[in-house]
């Protein structure tokens, strides 16, 4: 493969904006969707990579309480209980990020080989990973990018 085809880390790697501290959901929307990711990093007061945001996670703690996960097999198509969504939702826009963070999960960093980044996502069960070169913060690799990269060869 010529060196300007080659599918690397570096060539795939979608930058992004860490979140911080007093963040909006609104603007972790926005920027999940600039960036067309499904999780952004989350860095605390000092600076440090501490944590991540994903959209799932907001939506499942802000918007299904966990009886209606356990019980979604048996929900029909219309819902009393969600009759005020839009109501909820600019609820939750205007909430801050903190409530929503998770462990930061595996990085991996830009000079791996990017198998490796492959093997790591499907080992933690994850469509997406971090890179990260002596604790800055690079930008993420997602399923999606190396799929759109391997069309272009």
């Amino acid at each position: 493969m010529e060196e300007t085809n080659k599918v690397t880390i570096e060539r795939i790697l979608v930058p992004t904006k860490v979140i911080e501290p007093g963040t909006l959901v609104r603007d972790l929307f926005l920027e999940c969707n600039r960036a067309q990711v499904q999780a952004l990093p989350y860095k605390d007061d000092s600076g440090r990579l501490a944590g991540r945001i994903t959209l799932k996670n907001v939506l499942r703690v802000s918007c299904l309480p966990e009886y209606m996960v356990d019980l979604a097999p048996l929900l029909g198509s219309q819902l009393s209980c969600v009759d005020n969504a839009e109501a909820k939702a600019r609820e939750i826009l205007r909430s801050h990020v903190e409530p929503y963070i998770q462990p930061l999960p595996k990085t991996i960093e830009s000079s791996a080989p990017l198998i490796k980044a492959l093997a790591v996502m499907e080992q933690n069960d994850t469509s997406y990973i971090f890179v990260v070169d002596d604790g800055e913060y690079r930008g993420v690799i997602t399923i999606q990018a190396i799929a759109h990269r391997m069309t272009q060869l």
